[in-house]
């Protein structure tokens, strides 16, 4: 596995990004996600996964539990991808909302500031089984924004649907010092967003799915609708719905509500998304030249996936293209391992910071197996000032023991963790520990002489 260099600043340099979101109605995770996250696709890799989820198991008991330890869907994610080079770097959590992002190592060093939020909503703001929950950081110096919704349910309640997404987005880091929602660079809004189709008939609305029709409901579809009317939607912009309305299905199926409340079928769930710049572009027509649109969004597909029947509602994945101008060209930390490394005796490692970088002494460098799931996943860490040896002018040494060093060797990666910045802000190369041949040879003949001391040999059974 090779990690890119820098990125050259001025460079356009596309990121894929694919977002996932689905109501999973309290169940545990499908046996198989390869479709959902394309990972049978024969395109480019993503560089982010961001997976927003709804109606996650949040029973008391399973909610505390999750509080101490991972939840059931988080450790899913995470066994499926961390084999293949993804990192969770941020995660939030209220009650059944979730939101998890991943993304490739090589683009950890060029992640900051990033905060999560939540806001409750349900019962006037009391109760979070409503509300939204929120990752923002900064990519390559812009500022991007992550927005998982479950708004209230229900055909009449268009304008409570509204009114708590405006109260969210409103509400989101407010008195933190990072920006307001709608002032990110880029803003992505999803979830189980709850709009229904208005005023035709189930017979109707049913009719023209089974003809593949979609468009004769989209004029009817209240988020549409409302995009016309509301000032503060009317920026985001949303993919075709070529694709079958995603709510209501009997388990396990692709065959609509056959309960006797015989729900309307609806595109409850969306993904929606706003580019700061090209709102600034559309009020100032003709003041805004093309050279300041250092970052944009392309969608390339947007689309349901059938297969899955764990819920009522089936997943809709949206795969984006992120163009932008890197507006930071090198980590604040590089970092390397010294000599060859083994927990025979030992080693050394050497770092260098940017003069502007802002260390501390709560500072921790990091080994980790290079199929690592999450920043605390680590094998061992030395602190960057308790365990120095040396330094000059352009590097400094810290020193690991020989005793926190794995006997049996493997493919390892060192990453320096920030304290000021909570993140990682350098990683090294892949590199290799050399198994512990002392420890190797000394179980070799210790098995020998084990062998050689049964009292039952073949010769013994030949006897008989």
């Amino acid at each position: 596995m090779e990690l890119a260099g820098p990125a050259r600043r001025g460079a356009v340099r596309e990121l894929r990004l694919h977002l996932v979101t689905w109501n999973v109605g309290t169940a545990s995770p499908p046996p198989d996600v390869t479709s959902l996250l394309q990972l049978d696709s024969l395109g480019p890799t993503m560089d982010m996964y961001v997976i927003g989820l709804q109606e996650v198991n949040s029973r008391i008991t399973n909610f505390l539990s999750d509080l101490a330890f991972d939840d059931p869907w988080s450790i899913f994610f995470m066994t499926v991808l961390s084999p293949l080079g993804y990192i969770k770097l941020s995660s939030v959590r209220m009650q059944g909302l979730l939101l998890l992002i991943f993304v490739k190592h090589v683009h950890l060093p060029f992640i900051r500031d990033i905060h999560t939020h939540y806001t409750r909503t349900g019962l006037y703001g009391y109760w979070g089984n409503k509300g939204g929950v929120t990752v923002r950081m900064s990519l390559y110096g812009h500022t991007v924004c992550f927005m998982n919704c479950h708004l209230p349910a229900h055909m009449e309640n268009t304008e409570q649907r509204l009114d708590d997404f405006e109260k969210i987005l409103e509400m989101q880091f407010e008195g933190e010092n990072v920006p307001s929602t709608l002032d990110h660079d880029v803003l992505f809004w999803f979830g189980d967003l709850n709009f229904r189709i208005a005023d035709y008939g189930i017979h109707f609305v049913r009719e023209s799915i089974n003809n593949k029709r979609y468009n004769l409901l989209w004029e009817k579809d209240q988020l549409n609708m409302a995009k016309k009317k509301e000032a503060f939607l009317q920026d985001f912009i949303e993919g075709p719905l070529q694709f079958k309305p995603t709510y209501k299905f009997d388990l396990y199926s692709d065959v609509y509500d056959t309960s006797e409340k015989k729900r309307k079928p609806a595109w409850t769930d969306r993904i929606l998304w706003r580019v700061k710049n090209l709102c600034r572009h559309a009020s100032k027509e003709g003041e805004f030249s093309e050279e300041e649109q250092t970052i944009s969004v392309t969608l390339n597909n947007y689309i349901s996936h059938m297969s899955y029947g764990i819920s009522d509602h089936k997943p809709v994945t949206g795969t984006f293209g992120l163009e932008l101008k890197p507006l930071l060209s090198d980590p604040l930390v590089t970092l390397h391992p010294e000599g060859e490394w083994s927990a025979e005796h030992d080693v050394l490692l050497s770092y260098s910071a940017v003069p502007e970088f802002p260390s501390s002494a709560w500072d921790w460098i990091g080994l980790f197996k290079v199929t690592f799931r999450h920043v605390n996943d680590y094998v061992t860490y030395a602190w960057v000032e308790d365990d120095e040896i040396s330094f000059n002018k352009d590097s400094k040494q810290v020193y690991m023991s020989a005793a926190e060093i794995p006997d049996m060797g493997g493919e390892f990666l060192l990453c320096y963790y920030s304290n000021n910045l909570q993140s990682i802000v350098g990683i090294s190369q892949p590199f290799q520990i050399q198994p512990n041949r002392t420890l190797i040879e000394k179980d070799l003949t210790q098995e020998e002489n084990s062998w050689m001391q049964k009292p039952d040999n073949l010769e013994s059974h030949d006897e008989f």
